[in-house]
């Protein structure tokens, strides 16, 4: 009957979220208390309670994490505000001419970076703002257009920092755990991307509407004059456009942590492209604007962790855990199969989203012992490649679409054939690496 109960519990928390009766992260809130107090733990007392250990402990559960994105959120600002990814955008259509193809690939990359850095709406308007607008003008379809910075950003979550700890802290395992598997599903993740971009545009071909032709505009003239081209464009200097790489070569190569990884990078683009006279300013009005930027995920956060405490009770445990042993594939096999085919319930705020209710289900699969915690991991970061590309529900396809004058639906319907695949070849990775 326990486990009934919190089956149940789920099934209407995913109800008030699919249908958004309540935003995601106090349906969260809720349902975490519902497990707990259905698992029968106490309200209040000295031991295991709803409100000692799902609420006061399950709150800062994720607190690395959270200090990661308000870093993330910062470092983007910065870039936004000292044009960083603007100029990079820019140097891409530079190139690319009126190439449809090679302007396509170049923003493709660009939002790689961006994504790097930050996840959700922020990245897609980094590399949106000027991307997609330049893709359209050089005959990209807005449906590709739009699909070009969700696909890139989705790309770029693999070597994202903030990714790296969230999973680490929701699934219980150290970094270089995430980072193992991450690193192998980047190319995977790379090349499924491309194949979207060249496919997609080949199929639905190429519609000029107007042209565009950017000047270099630092090809002529003196230094001082192209100092001066370069700062009414609002354009950054050159050494200042590694910035994104820059917390993704401290982590990866010096193994730095990765709040000081991220930090490094705030201080980098203050260093580099923000007048020094202005720097203190610059820096405190960014940091602001983070906060602003940061909150949402980080309140998400908050009941993700409560979330995850709930789920981790001993009677919770005891609960679910024969009931996912009896619905879990055992074989390697049915392994890749049977996740392959849930695959689209990360969508629309389902049951196997990693930022909603598929942080529990991942607790119960790590807590239960029905999998190693790194094949979680790797089942989890594949079904990231569909939601943070096609789920029509969250900002980055909401946003990306729109600005694109496309409705998110149809950007799923683009997009989710290619990222269902790579979902797949994650699955494969997964049970090639943990599972054999």
């Amino acid at each position: 009957m326990t486990a009934l109960g919190i089956l149940l519990a789920m099934a209407v928390g995913v109800g008030l979220m699919l249908t958004r009766r309540l935003p995601t992260a106090f349906a969260l809130v809720l349902l975490a208390a519902a497990i707990a107090l259905i698992a029968g733990t106490p309200l209040t007392g000295d031991g295991e309670s709803v409100v000692g250990t799902v609420v006061q402990e399950g709150a800062p559960r994720l607190a690395a994490t959270m200090v990661a994105i308000l870093l993330g959120s910062w470092l983007g600002t910065l870039m936004s505000e000292a044009g960083i990814a603007s100029t990079l955008v820019r140097k891409i259509v530079e190139f690319g001419g009126e190439r449809p193809t090679a302007v396509a690939v170049g923003i493709f990359l660009v939002a790689i970076l961006c994504g790097s850095i930050t996840g959700s709406a922020p990245a897609a308007m980094l590399a949106g703002v000027v991307g997609i607008p330049a893709m359209i003008a050089v005959g990209v379809t807005p449906t590709v257009a739009a699909g070009t910075v969700l696909v890139g950003i989705a790309a770029g979550l693999p070597l994202e920092l903030i990714n790296w700890q969230f999973l680490s802290d929701a699934i219980g395992v150290p970094v270089a755990t995430v980072q193992h598997f991450q690193l192998r599903l980047f190319p995977i993740a790379l090349l499924g991307g491309l194949a979207y971009i060249l496919v997609e545009m080949r199929r639905k071909g190429v519609r000029h509407t107007w042209a565009v032709r950017a000047s270099a505009g630092g090809g002529t003239g003196s230094g001082r004059e192209r100092a001066a081209k370069r700062r009414r464009r609002g354009d950054a200097p050159w050494y200042a456009l590694v910035t994104p790489l820059v917390p993704i070569v401290l982590a990866l190569g010096l193994e730095v942590p990765i709040v000081a990884a991220l930090l490094a990078g705030v201080v980098f683009a203050l260093a580099t492209a923000v007048p020094w006279r202005e720097m203190t300013s610059t820096a405190l009005r960014t940091l602001y604007r983070a906060f602003d930027v940061a909150a949402p995920p980080i309140v998400l956060f908050i009941a993700i962790g409560m979330l995850l405490a709930a789920v981790n009770l001993p009677g919770a445990v005891s609960a679910l855990t024969p009931i996912v042993v009896a619905v879990s594939p055992g074989n390697v096999v049915l392994f890749v199969l049977v996740f392959a085919l849930l695959a689209p319930l990360s969508l629309y705020r389902g049951p196997m989203n990693i930022f909603g209710l598929g942080a529990g289900v991942a607790g119960v699969l790590v807590a239960g012992g029905i999998y190693p915690a790194p094949a979680v991991v790797g089942l989890m970061a594949s079904y990231g490649q569909v939601l943070g590309v096609s789920d029509p529900t969250s900002t980055q396809t909401v946003w990306s679409s729109q600005y694109a004058g496309v409705r998110p639906e149809r950007s799923m319907r683009s997009t989710l054939p290619y990222t269902w695949v790579i979902a797949i070849a994650g699955l494969c990775l997964t049970a090639y690496l943990y599972l054999l």
